[in-house]
């Protein structure tokens, strides 16, 4: 059973497009707190051509589905989370501080690990199929998104990367990018933007081994998907899970925001979690989301 959450939308978010939320969790080692090197920006791409696009020392064939402009290109590689003393790069490390000080494994080593390298040209199988996202969802809209062809696009967001890393075998891990959505340009919208997100997995030993004769609890049962649970999970396991989440978010966002925040939680949906939620923050008066977050589909899980 797993729970995900994904905050530190920077500079842009799109109602439209898939708000991207993340759990996993594992015991890493101190050699799995990054993920694979950056791209130098020198590298990173190169204007295209008549048929492909180079980028990252790859070649993508163009068709009728590319649309990623020679602008958008020149910021692939950047990589500003990972440049030292960046504003990104200093929330990156803050968050990271606090992960690695508050969660801990069986050996004293960080529960998660973090990716920070990833490649932001994914498959439209990451970016969507693999995260139960209809195909005829919005989200997908060449209007909304950077292709360089019908099989490879610029990530939407950072949970293109869930199912691969699930699937490697961590149960813990925060993954940090930069994504891109086609947006107009605005004082809070830019094509450009950055996220992280967290996930984690849950044995029913981990989830039920602090309560008070919890032995005879179990995560799963066969029963009803209702507006609060999936229809496998036990409706224990889901309050658990969701107060643990929103418990782990909150302590987060104290940190970095201090003391005395004004949080609220409200409910919302997303392909990949249910139930869903988004945290709310009162900045100046106004409420303001800094993240969404949910109980993972077990469908994901179990792939």
């Amino acid at each position: 059973m797993a729970m995900l959450w994904k905050f530190m939308r920077v500079a842009k978010y799109s109602k439209t497009a898939l708000s991207p939320k993340v759990k996993v969790r594992g015991i890493p080692t101190h050699s799995r707190h990054s993920s694979s090197k950056s791209v130098p920006s020198d590298f990173a791409a190169s204007a295209p051509c008549s048929n492909t696009v180079e980028l990252l020392g790859k070649s993508y064939p163009q068709d009728d589905y590319s649309n990623v402009t020679e602008k958008i290109l020149s910021k692939v590689g950047k990589n500003l989370h990972n440049r030292k003393h960046h504003p990104l790069w200093l929330i990156k490390e803050q968050v990271k501080e606090h992960f690695y000080k508050h969660y801990l494994g069986r050996r004293g080593t960080p529960l998660f690990s973090v990716y920070d390298g990833l490649s932001p040209v994914v498959t439209v199988q990451q970016n969507f199929d693999s995260l139960l996202i209809p195909q005829n969802h919005a989200s997908r809209r060449k209007e909304d998104n950077y292709y360089l062809n019908r099989d490879h696009m610029l990530r939407a967001h950072t949970s293109a990367h869930q199912w691969d890393l699930i699937r490697s075998g961590l149960d813990a891990f925060l993954a940090v990018g930069d994504v891109y959505r086609r947006d107009t340009i605005d004082n809070t919208h830019y094509p450009v933007f950055h996220q992280m997100e967290g996930v984690r997995l849950f044995s029913c030993h981990e989830l039920f081994s602090s309560i008070k004769d919890g032995e005879g609890l179990q995560l799963f049962e066969q029963g009803h998907r209702t507006a609060h649970k999936q229809e496998c999970h036990t409706m224990e396991a889901v309050r658990l899970v969701e107060f643990n989440l929103k418990q782990v978010l909150t302590k987060l966002m104290t940190h970095i925001f201090g003391d005395g925040l004004q949080v609220r939680w409200v409910d919302c949906y997303f392909p990949f979690t249910h139930p869903s939620f988004e945290m709310e923050i009162n900045f100046q008066g106004e409420w303001m989301e800094v993240l969404g977050c949910g109980v993972m589909e077990q469908q994901l899980v179990n792939s």
